[in-house]
């Protein structure tokens, strides 16, 4: 999004139909005011924002008390990221937390040169042009990452192990987030050849792409799919779970709310503790700290979530000692 659009973008927001409260409009909060965007549903993203909520506790500002919040959630529409981000810059808030979306939140950091914002991404931020450095962001951006796209070897690892007689894996990308596309795609089909894959890479960019590749891949003759780290894939994880329940094809996924919609097996960060710590994060920028200054976080632990429900519907047995190494399994 180029800067002339998106100033457009804050100069109509004050005229949008979308139903937002405007009382912070007619003056000045008495309190700092935190702008919170992201791509999901209030419902679906409770528990970390209740932890991202803790992290900021824990920098002294409580929610009502002392720091103002205002909520905007796309509920999986994410090209309306931008449009409100922008409407939250408008109201000048103090910081701006969002997540959801590599592309929206490239796009909004691209053009919002003064407002500190913290992100939480699965995908490389220098990479995506988020940031110039992990250890020194510069500007006005800082973050967490969940570094989703380095984790694929480790995923398809994983998926080898539970259905060791597979020889073709497919890879459910989004096509329409070349970030993520580009990076899940190239460290899967890296680690192929050494454990004797094959890699077949489908489109699940709308819903309708989702039904046609869960199709394909078993035409193909491919024994599981590994879900990429994606904001819309996510967001489509009941439908991805019960497709591939349907098609009986074991699966994969980064993060732990897909093993919990029903894919077989997640392993990836933490986001509780990530949102936490974006929490911390939002308060010390609160407090004075330039978000470029704040090194960009990544995780340093790692939950393996299996489903034995989804595994018991598709007729799979998982191994014990695979089971004894799960930090959770869903009964």
């Amino acid at each position: 999004m180029r800067r002339r659009a998106f100033i457009t973008l804050i100069g109509s927001a004050a005229a949008t139909s979308l139903p937002w409260p405007l009382t912070a409009r007619a003056q000045p909060p008495a309190m700092p005011l935190v702008g919170v965007v992201f791509g999901v549903s209030a419902a679906e993203w409770a528990d970390p924002i209740a932890s991202w909520r803790r992290g900021l506790s824990e920098t002294g500002f409580i929610e009502g008390r002392n720091v103002a919040v205002e909520y905007r959630w796309a509920e999986g529409r994410l090209e309306r990221m931008p449009l409100m981000a922008a409407d939250l810059i408008a109201r000048r808030v103090a910081v701006l937390l969002m997540g959801g979306s590599t592309d929206a939140v490239r796009s909004v950091v691209a053009v919002a040169q003064t407002t500190p914002i913290v992100f939480t991404s699965g995908a490389d931020p220098v990479e995506a042009g988020i940031v110039t450095s992990l250890n020194r962001p510069g500007g006005n951006v800082t973050g967490v990452t969940t570094v989703g796209g380095e984790l694929g070897p480790k995923r398809l690892e994983l998926l080898h192990e539970v259905v060791p007689g597979a020889k073709k894996i497919a890879v459910l990308i989004n096509q329409n987030n070349r970030i993520t596309e580009d990076v899940n795609a190239r460290g899967v089909q890296a680690a192929a050849p050494r454990l004797g894959l094959e890699v077949i890479v489908l489109n699940g960019g709308t819903e309708g792409d989702i039904e046609t590749a869960f199709a394909s891949a078993v035409q193909r003759g491919c024994g599981g799919v590994y879900v990429s780290s994606d904001a819309f894939l996510n967001a489509r994880r009941q439908q991805i779970a019960a497709t591939a329940l349907r098609h009986k094809l074991p699966t994969i996924g980064p993060a732990p709310d897909l093993a919990r919609a029903g894919l077989l097996i997640s392993y990836g960060a933490d986001p509780i503790e990530m949102y936490r710590q974006a929490g911390v994060y939002v308060g010390r920028i609160l407090k004075g700290e330039k978000a470029g200054d704040l090194p960009v976080l990544q995780p340093t632990k790692f939950n393996l979530i299996v489903n034995l429900k989804t595994a018991k519907a598709i007729g799979l047995t998982i191994p014990e000692s695979f089971l004894l190494r799960a930090d959770e399994v869903i009964e």
